[in-house]
């Protein structure tokens, strides 16, 4: 898949009367996984990214310490100056296209490596054990 097509696929999905805006949710969704994945994980993802997603993807700097998955999306909404509910729609968007270029093993690895609630973000459902 080419930048462009991704592009497409997101602002056909996410709804988003422009290509722009569609490209603007896509680089600061990747920039914050960015800040998420490591290890291989993060080099296998960059690989099936087309170039233009892979450099926002890795040009941020791991976090110390990961986010949930709901503090991802709150962390996202303040740098980005969005509502959280408006960054849950563009997040969830973004991750199901970039769930569709990971195969299954490296998604369930990545998932693997994340605190609890990405997996809806990927668009897959997250079954919690009781306490």
């Amino acid at each position: 898949m080419t930048f462009e097509q991704m592009l497409e696929r997101v602002r056909y999905e996410g709804a988003y009367p422009t290509r722009a805006q569609a490209e603007q949710r896509v680089r600061a969704v990747l920039a914050a996984l960015g800040r998420q994945v490591t290890g291989d994980e993060r080099v296998e993802l960059a690989a099936r990214l087309p170039y233009a997603a892979a450099a926002a993807f890795t040009g941020e700097i791991p976090a110390a310490e990961p986010l949930t998955g709901w503090d991802f999306v709150k962390d996202l909404a303040s740098r980005n100056g969005a509502t959280v509910a408006t960054t849950r729609w563009d997040t969830g968007t973004v991750l199901r296209v970039v769930a569709q270029l990971a195969d299954e093993e490296l998604l369930s690895r990545i998932l693997a490596q994340l605190p609890s609630g990405y997996g809806l973000l990927f668009g897959r459902a997250e079954l919690i054990q009781a306490a």
